[in-house]
């Protein structure tokens, strides 16, 4: 809105900016088949703005019981709350992008009649961009609850807002989602990247599960509804599990049989747009993926490490909390060590110390008596030295278990901040727990065991499967919620877990002592930010977030 409200009509996106010469109007380019699908590419782009990007990660996976702020962390106000108000950067950029994004898809749905292209591709492309809208107005209402919604574009500037309540945006989600379902092609799509049946599927069915909690209207359907979808999407498409839960970070196999939908990063990373000052005036870049950056420990500081493609490029953003790390028995359970980076091994030889590919560091959630650590040639970062007895970050916030699942050691040099990786936005592991959680609040634990038998199973050590196996009397909200963190841990998923389970204030007090100690029930949805207040000249109907500023 506002600033998504005052964009004309889509002109932004690097294809279609160089299909369309200046003097052309949108009537005139998106009334032709190569530049409707320009518009459709644009629509997609925009959710680069989010998926594998910092801002993004901080709005998903920060302020939740997983993370703590490390030393580089650029928006403390998202990860700790304390300072959280109308001003902020990401918040500000973030709103702007998805209400440029929905002001494409509306463009697109409005010409799509108009296009050129043959029926059947016209239901198709209208199927993508209902699926998109409906994906960028979850988004909008998680984030921001009941603000502004359009479904009609943009083509001259707008200076007045008004609130739709959160019941009238998922109202349009499901009539999007609904029409995606019912139009997109059940086969995998030719470029991947794009939504098929099978993703309108999977995210129709987290929006039934978000709208099934207790004291919502037609709870119980909803939840029916989720888990119908969801086993559906299981079995339907020919989408596997990988046998193996660390394969699905080898930059070999992204492209693999659990993705139900993912943002794609072109391997060409000049097609990312790292900074077109044509498009991004503001000078904000899009780029790649950036996740592999932000969860690294500084370990090229430390004896017999310098920086290497292998190790990464340490941002050192975010760290792990304690309860993160202690969720898993990792014993039993592989995705602790498919999913976080303990030891690092000499590759900068320290002479009479370190020889090459000695240990060099260790990163540990146990304890390591002093005793012990003074025997060993090697730096020791144990959970003492990180962490103090109340959780909070101990020692300089740059030293840590390492979320590794986004690595990418096939960056050209060791300094590339771009990553090829694709996102992950849902694997069908997302699939068998939210069918897991519906049935639980259906009350049928019975059909909840095995959805997450075969998720854990999946994760079992070698002959640990039966040992990772629960039973129904164990099927309750948190366990599912500590499941989800084993799972999907730094997959941008956490803080809509957290909220849409009414679980976010009650898991950070009680898990992150340090957002715990400031976060309020206000803090579920996000300030509207100041730009956007101050551009409208209806400011009486339309305010701000209660308890923001």
């Amino acid at each position: 809105m506002a600033s998504g409200l005052l964009l004309a009509l889509p002109g932004c996106d690097k294809a279609l900016e160089e299909y369309n010469p200046s003097g052309l109007t949108a009537e005139n380019v998106y009334t032709t088949p190569a530049g409707f699908e320009s518009l459709v590419n644009g629509a997609y782009s925009y959710s680069r703005w989010w998926y594998g990007k910092e801002d993004g990660y901080s709005m998903s996976e920060m302020g939740t019981d997983l993370w703590l702020r490390g030393a580089g962390d650029v928006n403390p106000d998202l990860t700790d709350y304390a300072t959280l108000q109308s001003s902020s950067r990401a918040v500000t950029e973030l709103w702007t992008q998805f209400y440029a994004a929905v002001n494409v898809c509306n463009a697109g749905i409005s010409y799509v009649g108009k296009s050129g292209l043959p029926d059947d591709r016209k239901l198709v492309r209208e199927g993508e961009l209902r699926f998109l809208r409906a994906f960028y107005l979850w988004h909008i209402v998680e984030q921001w609850g009941g603000v502004h919604l359009s479904t009609s574009p943009t083509t001259t500037v707008q200076t007045t807002a008004q609130r739709t309540s959160v019941d009238g945006f998922y109202k349009q989600i499901f009539e999007d989602l609904d029409f995606a379902v019912a139009n997109l092609p059940a086969t995998p799509p030719a470029d991947y990247g794009r939504a098929n049946k099978a993703a309108a599927e999977a995210l129709l069915a987290k929006m039934h599960l978000t709208r099934g909690e207790a004291g919502m209207p037609d709870a119980q359907l909803h939840n029916q509804k989720a888990a119908t979808l969801a086993e559906h999407v299981i079995s339907a498409y020919g989408l596997a599990l990988q046998p193996v839960y660390a394969d699905l970070w080898t930059m070999s196999n992204l492209q693999n049989k659990e993705v139900v939908w993912a943002v794609n990063y072109s391997k060409d990373l000049s097609m990312n747009d790292l900074l077109d000052a044509s498009l991004y005036p503001g000078g904000h870049p899009r780029g790649s993926n950036n996740g592999h950056l932000l969860f690294l420990m500084k370990y090229d500081d430390q004896p017999g490490m310098t920086r290497d493609t292998e190790n990464g490029r340490p941002f050192n953003r975010f760290m792990p909390t304690r309860f993160l790390l202690n969720l898993f028995d990792d014993a039993k359970d592989a995705r602790y060590d498919a999913s976080f980076k303990s030891v690092w091994y000499t590759n900068a030889p320290v002479a009479g110390k370190l020889a090459k590919g000695d240990t060099a560091i260790l990163a540990t959630k146990r304890a390591i008596p002093a005793a012990v650590a003074a025997t060993k040639k090697y730096v020791i970062w144990d959970v003492n030295r990180v962490y103090n007895a109340a959780g909070r970050a101990a020692s300089d916030r740059l030293h840590y278990v390492t979320l590794k699942k986004f690595d990418d050691p096939t960056r050209a040099t060791f300094n590339e901040a771009q990553s090829s990786r694709d996102a992950y936005v849902i694997r069908l592991s997302d699939m068998y727990l939210t069918a897991a959680e519906a049935y639980l609040k259906l009350g049928n634990t019975g059909s909840a065991v095995p959805l997450i038998n075969a998720v854990r199973r999946r994760a079992a050590k070698p002959g640990q499967q039966t040992a990772m196996e629960i039973s129904a009397a164990q099927v309750t909200l948190d366990f599912i919620l500590d499941e989800r963190a084993r799972e999907f841990a730094g997959e941008q998923l956490r803080w809509f877990d957290l909220k849409r389970t009414g679980k976010l204030v009650d898991r950070v007090r009680a898990n992150n002592p340090e957002a715990g100690a400031s976060i309020q029930n206000y803090h579920v949805v996000r300030p509207i930010p100041q730009r956007q207040l101050d551009a409208i000249t209806n400011k009486e109907e339309f305010k701000q977030n209660s308890d923001y500023r």
